[in-house]
């Protein structure tokens, strides 16, 4: 985004628009807080990293194909192979397997993934948490009571997929952000060997 002329302001006009229309009827989990505040924060993340367009583009839409009726080729028709490549990474495939199970495939996938989709990932995982610990502050431990699983499960799947993200490739960006993330890990969950 240094260069403003190159940057794809209808784009991500167009990606913001598709992301409100599609989230409208949503809300963050057990509030009053539009869904849509969610991705327009890991987007905004994403541009404090000077990432390519595709990648912010991918960060607003990033739940749709997860979470409404747009389709992974609704995405493709509209924004084209590379972002529709990087919201299809951060999909879970098939919502009707086991919690357990969809996570575990989540973090086999981002070990192998190309950096635009960890960008998201990541950027995604740490306004989640920022989410959570802020909910935390106001209302203390029932804040887990919103999750289909516990405070156990939730950290065993932010841990490791901060792990996860950190094998492989990792350049500045994703560095930055997993310093970031650790971070919040350790604010919302406590250092990695402290009681729950």
């Amino acid at each position: 985004m240094t260069d403003d002329s190159s940057f794809d302001h209808r784009g991500l006009d167009l990606a913001a628009r598709v992301a409100a229309h599609a989230h409208s009827d949503h809300y963050r989990k057990e509030t009053d807080i539009p869904y849509i505040s969610h991705p327009f924060s890991v987007a905004m993340i994403l541009a404090k990293l000077d990432v390519p367009d595709e990648a912010l583009i991918a960060a607003m839409l990033h739940d749709t194909v997860e979470d409404t009726d747009l389709t992974i080729e609704d995405v493709r028709e509209q924004f084209g192979d590379a972002v529709a490549d990087i919201v299809a990474a951060c999909s879970e495939p098939i919502r009707e397997l086991p919690w357990e199970k969809r996570k575990e495939g989540t973090i086999a996938k981002i070990k192998e993934a190309p950096l635009p989709v960890r960008w998201v990932v990541a950027a995604d995982k740490l306004h989640n948490l920022r989410s959570i610990g802020r909910e935390f502050q106001a209302v203390g431990d029932r804040v887990w009571n919103r999750f289909s699983r516990p405070r156990a499960k939730q950290e065993w799947y932010y841990r490791n997929v901060l792990r996860s993200l950190g094998e492989g490739e990792v350049d500045a960006r994703l560095r930055l952000l997993l310093q970031w993330l650790a971070a919040e890990v350790t604010n919302v969950f406590g250092p990695e060997d402290a009681p729950g």
